[in-house]
């Protein structure tokens, strides 16, 4: 097959752009990123080998290996493991098939330093080798196949392949050949090698040489790092095993490393990131701890080792129980890969637990920064993991009407602020933060002082659906119809509210809003949660809640007509007063009949503008508050 001429797709032609005239400082890291593929490669062939041993062939001991070549200013590094085809050239080398790639690309600003930190968060892997070679080479042959591969790119928008079966190619694996720039004649000398292999890769469990043949010398430790007495690793080594496990450059926030022993036996060694991964909202919620079977790997695929709500969790978990020759297939449903999730589970939650009940200044600011990035999907597990529920609520946080330093609270901490006399957890969801904070349906309780927590994700409508109250304690929106708020009395910092409307005029008014608005809404009726606005809108206990329902319209799940609403009235309001004034006093025929039909309106369709609803009819409105404007000017 003669050379083939592609293209990078073109987010890789960015992300090479940026790497290769970056000013990162730690250039070194493109060596930990390509012994970390080459350490993949050879993991994932001893799995295959494990139904297919003829694709060891002689050569079952797993290496990889390092060679300099001072002449012609080369670096090689060399592994004999599964190996790579052309098409996986293409996928692995030529594109970024990943989740999140839009969102990455988005978020590049053209500015090195910061881009060079999100690539690293990305995890880019290969393509930082550019960051120290002016041309990189491949020599590749896939295990069992007898043809190899050359691909070859100087990292400025497109590649080459050929079909190449000469000495270049290795019986089986990958040679990777950089070509250094100037500035990179370092990496040819044993002494900066080694440095660097013991910084970043001592922990990998195969050998990494300096040379070839009998002389070679082995570099690392090679022995698990997970196997290892946690009194002997260092916290350098530690965070060295988290970047080559999750392929990021980021500093874990958690590191849990223990034993499980008894009747199932078990080693884990897992992190919790410090950023959210590029995956993180990934509908297909993977999970990416590998698994390993006797320090054999397995999967870094394992839907069943970890709830899908834990899926940012980055680590490898070693079994002695499973069977080692066990196929992706045979762990579904697996008893033992079940109860290894709910041990894992268990004292996930509790770690971070403890870290969330540490009231030190420092650790509380940490903690939030965590729950922020990570809050909107461990809240996925209080709908779907009704067994670990009571652990996710201790370490939930969310936002409420409540001031204070860092604007967060606890469950617990609500129930010991509850009003004597409350009977409910009440929220109100929407969209974004600060249009919940002015929604008028929160005067009536910053008016007594009730706490009101601010739901912002949308995660949210959902779990509150499934949970419906915390130790004993109902949760209750605010924009339902029934909350009574007359047993709460006003906060001693709350003036004497006016008189409201007289019965008869406030009732004329309702009958007047009823008839002039007809079928558009189901109820008028006074209200006790207003005391700034004048209408607010609320849905009937038995319906649909008002955010809930425009996120399922959004997401074409609900037909357009919805449920009607409830309109409430403030009967203290000025706006209010005067128009039950008028009502009572008969105002309904003629020309200032058709002028409070105008006004009634535009107050329905206000309490629409606010809880984020689309006008009915726009130039309707239009038109009413021209008439409207008119007259106040006449």
């Amino acid at each position: 097959m003669s050379e083939e001429r592609l293209s990078f797709q073109a987010e890789v032609s960015r992300l090479l752009d940026i790497v290769a005239h970056s000013l990162y400082s730690d250039k070194e890291v493109f060596l930990r990123e390509l012994i970390s593929n080459a350490s993949d490669a050879c993991d994932r062939l001893r799995y295959a080998a494990l139904t297919t041993p003829d694709l060891l062939g002689d050569d079952a001991a797993f290496a990889i290996s390092l060679v300099g070549n001072q002449e012609q200013r080369t670096l090689e590094v060399i592994d004999n493991g599964v190996g790579m085809s052309r098409q996986d050239l293409i996928d692995n080398l030529g594109t970024i098939a990943r989740s999140g790639t839009v969102e990455f690309v988005n978020k590049l600003s053209g500015d090195s330093r910061k881009d060079v930190n999100l690539i690293g968060q990305f995890g880019v892997g290969f393509y930082s080798a550019f960051m120290v070679a002016g041309e990189v080479e491949v020599f590749t042959r896939k295990a069992g196949e007898t043809h190899g591969w050359h691909w070859r790119s100087d990292g400025r928008g497109d590649f080459t392949i050929e079909s190449v079966d000469d000495e270049r190619v290795p019986p089986r694996g990958a040679r990777v050949v950089l070509h250094l720039r100037d500035d990179a004649g370092d990496y040819l000398e044993e002494f900066r090698l080694r440095t660097v292999v013991r910084k970043y890769s001592d922990h990998i469990a195969i050998p990494i040489r300096f040379g070839t043949g009998a002389e070679a010398k082995v570099l690392n430790t090679a022995s698990a790092l997970w196997m290892r007495p946690r009194n002997e690793i260092t916290e350098e080594q530690y965070r060295e095993f988290y970047h080559h496990v999750s392929h990021s450059f980021d500093e874990p926030w958690l590191t849990l490393h223990w034993r499980a022993e008894g009747k199932i036996e078990y080693t884990s060694l897992l992190f919790l990131p410090r950023q959210r991964p590029m995956d993180l909202f990934d509908p297909k919620r993977v999970g990416r701890v590998k698994l390993y079977v006797k320090r054999v790997f397995i999967t870094d695929q394992v839907e069943e080792l970890l709830p899908p709500y834990l899926r940012f969790v980055r680590g490898i978990v070693d079994s002695e129980d499973l069977p080692l020759n066990i196929s992706r297939e045979m762990l579904q449903n697996n008893p033992v890969l079940a109860r290894i999730k709910s041990g894992l589970t268990r004292r996930l939650l509790t770690d971070i637990a403890r870290k969330a009940d540490d009231t030190e200044a420092d650790a509380v600011t940490s903690y939030l920064e965590f729950w922020g990035d990570f809050g909107v999907v461990l809240k996925e597990g209080l709908y779907e993991d009704s067994e670990h529920r009571e652990q996710l609520f201790r370490i939930a946080r969310f936002r409420s009407t409540r001031e204070n330093e860092n604007g967060w609270t606890s469950l617990a901490g609500y129930l010991e602020r509850m009003k004597e006399g409350q009977a409910a957890i009440y929220f109100l969801s929407g969209e974004d933060l600060d249009t919940v904070r002015r929604s008028p349906q929160l005067e009536g309780f910053k008016a007594r002082g009730v706490e009101v927590l601010l739901l912002t994700d949308p995660v949210d409508e959902f779990w509150i659906q499934a949970v419906h109250d915390f130790q004993g304690k109902p949760f209750k929106s605010v924009t339902r119809g029934g909350t009574d708020l007359s047993a709460l009395p006003l906060t001693e910092s709350e003036s004497q509210p006016p008189a409201p409307a007289s019965e008869g005029g406030l009732g004329a008014l309702i009958a007047r809003f009823k008839t002039a608005l007809g079928e558009e809404i189901k109820d008028v009726r006074a209200s006790e949660r207003l005391t700034d606005s004048a209408v607010c809108l609320v849905a009937d206990d038995s319906d649909i809640d008002l955010h809930l329902e425009r996120l399922l319209r959004q997401h074409r799940q609900l037909g357009f007509g919805g449920a009607k609403r409830i309109l409430e009235i403030n009967p203290r309001h000025p706006l209010i007063l005067g128009l039950a004034a008028r009502a009572e006093a008969g105002e309904g025929d003629g020309t200032a009949g058709e002028s409070m039909t105008d006004l009634l309106w535009l107050l329905y369709d206000q309490a629409r503008i606010v809880e984020g609803e689309p006008l009915q009819d726009a130039m309707a409105f239009s038109h009413r508050l021209a008439r409207v404007l008119g007259q106040g000017l006449g």
